[in-house]
């Protein structure tokens, strides 16, 4: 299985949404077929809950905030709009995949939603996973992968390296 995070505390997930966007931007430049999402950069933010999800495979955003109107407080997370890109995504991975991104494991995977049906799928397929996964996850994730995970630091050559070797060992031992 190969299959590694990118570990961040609460206030490092802008920086790892911009790493993971950029290592997957760099490889579908230079061809590899990637199926996920990344947070979409550059796309306008009123505020930090936003989230504007890029799927890896067509480029199609999705917005997942719920708009609550302007006295809710909270970040709110539209989970249907996040099934629908869970979905999107999801329908890109086949064999030929070489890499699978997502964003983040969190609360919803936690709950055997969101991404994680998909995570599941590329595992099967011997297809490289890489996700972004916020300190509070670690325990679920570690439950999830069924060991000692691999953490990745927050390096782009480091993590370049890594989606490099994964994605050239074929099958795991």
């Amino acid at each position: 299985m190969h299959i590694a995070a990118v570990l961040y505390e609460g206030d490092q997930g802008a920086t790892v949404d911009a790493l993971l966007a950029d290592v997957a931007y760099q490889l579908r430049g230079s061809g590899w077929k990637l199926a996920g999402v990344v947070q979409a950069l550059g796309a306008p933010r009123k505020s930090r809950c936003e989230m504007m999800l890029e799927d890896l495979a067509t480029g199609a955003c999705i917005e997942t905030t719920d708009r609550l109107g302007p006295s809710a407080s909270g970040c709110r997370l539209d989970t249907e709009a996040l099934e629908d890109s869970a979905g999107l995504a999801a329908s890109a991975l086949d064999p030929d995949t070489r890499l699978v991104v997502i964003n983040r494991f969190g609360k919803r995977e936690t709950e055997g939603a969101g991404f994680r049906s998909m995570i599941e799928n590329a595992v099967v397929l011997d297809v490289p996973v890489l996700v972004g996964l916020k300190r509070m996850h670690l325990d679920a994730w570690t439950h999830f992968v069924g060991g000692e995970p691999l953490l990745l630091p927050h390096y782009r050559d480091e993590v370049l390296r890594w989606c490099e070797a994964a994605a050239s060992a074929g099958p795991p031992a």
